[in-house]
């Protein structure tokens, strides 16, 4: 492991926190291979998943690692339920959904609960703490010089998938989380201006462009 970024004696300053944060891009499962992280190095992973914002601290989400020896059952259910939508899926497509279980070195899934802790917390609430336990686990591997993506699809919802992690019915399996080595680095996507996403509400309730004096109250 090699990374700029990586460090568990020193704080990191805005700038290199910003460039840790547009260096993360998606790298497809594909793309990675070993060496994957240290035992000690994937505590120190999965522990920066805990500082996500969690209203009512109900941690509504868990990380379900799938080990080498179970990517087999998982590529199963995947077929299985790729065949439950469509029985006539040819020995090829099979196969592809087969192995989207065994491409990434470091796999696991993120379940959202529900109804764990205050009822009055509602869904979206509970997955938006999981999204932020999420980018801090992207985070992470950028700076510990590891590729990552997240994954999903229709299988996500399917009876074989849902069965082998034992999902009950208030439970929900939100995306996996791939980590591993790059193999084929690419140059990081454009990102959006402000422009794309920032808008400021008006008197008359619409929202327009960001402006200098609108940033903070005086």
């Amino acid at each position: 492991m090699d990374s700029k970024f990586w460090s568990t004696e020193s704080a990191l300053s805005p700038d290199t926190l910003g460039a840790l944060m547009e260096a993360r891009q998606t790298v497809r499962p594909r793309r990675l291979a070993g060496p994957v992280p240290r035992p000690d190095e994937l505590r120190h992973w999965l522990g920066s998943a805990a500082s996500a914002p969690d209203h009512g601290r109900n941690r509504p989400w868990r990380l379900v690692l799938v080990p080498a020896s179970l990517r087999p059952a998982l590529g199963t259910a995947f077929t299985t339920a790729l065949l439950e939508r469509d029985p006539t899926a040819n020995a090829e497509q099979q196969e592809r959904a087969h192995d989207k279980a065994l491409r990434a070195p470091v796999l696991m899934l993120v379940v959202v609960d529900g109804q764990c802790g205050d009822p009055d917390i509602d869904l979206p609430q509970r997955i938006f703490s999981a999204g932020c336990a999420v980018q801090n686990l992207l985070l992470m591997a950028t700076a510990m010089g590891y590729g990552s993506s997240l994954t999903s699809g229709k299988a996500m919802h399917s009876a074989p998938l849902r069965g082998l992690f034992g999902l009950e019915g208030h439970e929900h399996a939100l995306c996996f989380v791939n980590l591993g080595t790059v193999t084929n680095a690419k140059p990081p996507p454009a990102r959006p201006t402000l422009d794309d996403y920032v808008r400021t509400l008006t008197a008359s309730g619409q929202a327009v462009g960001i402006h200098p004096d609108t940033y903070a109250i005086p």
